[in-house]
């Protein structure tokens, strides 16, 4: 997936792993699913996803459980999705995915990131053609690739990336369901899926420019509302 994949997913966990901030990220994203599609996982692949994810980032149980109960009450807080797009330092395109019950608050924060670390906000569409939106599952498995791509084939199958023993498939948004089933009838179980917003041209940045490009990236990750960011680096 090349250096700039390396450097982002290495950044990207060491930031992570403070708890303080990845399991109220987590719990925005279960409460959304809960929102939008129910409490039954088994019938909402939103919900499923959202719980993998937090498991794959080690929220205990009853966390889960507990975001789970909260999102089905009626006094809990309505968390609306929303999104920004802009530019980094040295032209690079920034997707940003927020989920908050304060959107006047969370643009101002949004905006002051990338004001003040050499980026700029753009008109929400000005980047529709420039990512696509992709259903994304991480797993492990002993298949070999290319009975992989053929089992995932009716899960509407894009594309098979493997990376040190890490297969990362990829199909359009709507398909999330649909492979999602075929995976479990392979018999693999996903460490991770997600919704992402994949970038048509991907660009190669140098190292100096990427630790210009990171700062922003930096701040908008440590925004308690902003749920992910996604950019056009290769």
């Amino acid at each position: 997936m090349g250096r700039a994949f390396e450097y982002r997913r290495a950044a990207k966990e060491k930031r992570w792993d403070k708890m303080s901030k990845v399991f109220p990220k987590l719990s925005k994203a279960i409460t959304v699913a809960v929102k939008q599609g129910g409490s039954d996982a088994e019938m909402n692949a939103k919900l499923r996803s959202a719980i993998l994810n937090a498991k794959a980032e080690n929220m205990p149980k009853d966390n889960i459980e507990a975001a789970i109960k909260r999102a089905s009450g009626k006094d809990e807080q309505d968390i609306k999705e929303i999104h920004y797009e802009g530019k980094a330092a040295h032209g690079a395109l920034v997707f940003v995915e927020c989920a908050t019950d304060n959107p006047t608050r969370t643009v101002a924060n949004v905006k002051a990131a990338f004001n003040k670390n050499g980026g700029q906000v753009l008109q929400n569409g000005s980047l529709e053609f420039m990512f696509s939106r992709k259903a994304v599952f991480e797993f492990t498995s002993d298949i070999e690739k290319d009975e992989l791509e053929l089992g995932l084939i009716d899960g509407e199958l894009e594309e098979l990336e493997e990376n040190d023993g890490i297969y990362y498939a990829y199909t359009n948004y709507t398909n999330f369901g649909l492979l999602s089933s075929v995976l479990d009838k392979l018999g693999i179980s996903p460490t991770k899926s997600e919704l992402q917003y994949i970038p048509n041209n991907p660009v190669e940045f140098s190292e100096e420019q990427l630790v210009d490009i990171e700062k922003l990236i930096d701040k908008l990750e440590d925004d308690d509302d902003v749920q992910a960011v996604y950019t056009n680096i290769l």
